[in-house]
């Protein structure tokens, strides 16, 4: 008879999102096991469907305060869902503390707990300080604990008690999704055919405080060298950084499909990423960029794995933090020099092919699965 997992994901497909993505990797690899999701629903109601065959229960959501969904029916679903299913590990994917608070009280004592630590509670400073003993308590029942990077490990407070629990296992991406394709080449063409083959800069990603686009806008202000600048994505902040700037060289293109986004990181030379906080723990986005041999700039931001993802001078060029002068210099040094973008390109693709990939990921699950089943 196969082992059961259960997996506590905010979300899951088809909504869109870092950790979503993470979570569908991980259950539909262990095809040794039975896997269940559990979610909140990203539409109205409750509902059980299945996607690749993995049953997805998503419990109805009333509110969202502070990036936290709240249900009045979660509980009574998980705690039935456990006492009739009996799962033998379940894979929680922090944060999710509405979640964890029922789960402290329903695991039994013979069910393995995986934590799957996606990132630290940064903003709501004011109910962390309420939540945090919900936090620690799940963090000492935990079997086992998955940072992902070093970094987000190494400066994580919460994690700081428990490293002897931590094993690091990267995200990675699907790099199959990002190989250009027989008729990519007409689309690449048209694009920079569009942006008169000018050299172009690339941005994609939600438009969301701590994404720092605001920072792109004010660095272009300083980049001497002749580009495009193509702002990717949406989200509560587009119309405000449209106004922010009027310059003919920075273009908005929207959202954009997944073939459309892998013709332009393609055709890009340069990929924005001006991430400023931890909020963007380790960056998909730029793995997916960097396979495609668009060279990143990034910030500094200790304790993210954004800095463990591209390495500075190697990979791409990392700056100061929120210092726009200095990351317009960046940008004019990699749009000056081809010999060097073109050296950090390679080295790009050939760190996320070594090291971020879905395979990979999903390699080191299998091994954490049997060590804690046998």
């Amino acid at each position: 008879m196969k082992h059961k997992i259960l997996h506590i994901s905010k979300y899951y497909s088809p909504f869109t999102g870092g950790t979503e993505a993470v979570c569908q990797d991980i259950a539909e690899c262990l095809t040794k096991y039975e896997n269940r999701i559990i979610c909140f629903n990203h539409k109205r109601g409750f509902r059980i469907d299945y996607i690749n065959n993995i049953e997805v229960i998503r419990i109805n959501c009333f509110a969202k305060v502070s990036s936290q969904s709240l249900s009045f029916s979660y509980y009574t679903k998980l705690k039935d869902l456990i006492r009739s299913w009996k799962p033998d590990v379940i894979h929680f994917h922090h944060p999710n503390l509405f979640v964890a608070f029922f789960l402290n009280y329903i695991i039994p004592k013979d069910t393995k707990l995986i934590v799957h630590w996606h990132l630290d509670i940064v903003k709501q400073k004011f109910i962390y300080k309420f939540l945090k003993g919900v936090e620690n308590k799940m963090l000492d029942r935990a079997d086992a604990l998955i940072a992902t990077s070093n970094n987000y490990m190494a400066y994580s407070k919460p994690l700081a008690h428990y490293k002897q629990k931590v094993k690091v296992v990267y995200n990675g991406i699907n790099t199959g999704r990002f190989d250009k394709l027989p008729c990519d080449e007409e689309r690449i063409d048209s694009i920079k055919e569009k942006y008169q083959h000018k050299k172009i800069i690339f941005f994609i990603g939600r438009h969301v405080t701590y994404k720092g686009l605001k920072y792109l806008l004010q660095a272009e202000k300083y980049v001497k060298e002749d580009c495009i600048v193509v702002i990717g994505g949406k989200g509560p902040l587009t119309q405000e950084l449209k106004k922010l700037t009027h310059s003919q060289r920075v273009v908005f293109v929207g959202r954009l499909s997944e073939n459309e986004l892998r013709c332009y990181l393609h055709a890009a030379d340069i990929l924005a990423f001006p991430s400023i906080t931890k909020n963007e723990a380790f960056g998909l986005a730029l793995a997916e960029g960097m396979y495609c041999q668009c060279v990143p700039v990034t910030f500094t931001i200790p304790g993210s794995g954004v800095n463990e993802v591209s390495i500075n001078r190697v990979t791409g060029i990392e700056v100061k933090n929120k210092d726009v002068r200095q990351y317009a210099r960046a940008i004019d040094t990699l749009l000056a020099d081809d010999e060097l973008r073109i050296s950090y390109s390679i080295a790009a693709k050939k760190r996320v092919t070594e090291l971020f990939t879905v395979e990979q990921e999903q390699k080191s699950f299998r091994e954490l699965y049997k060590s804690l089943l046998g």
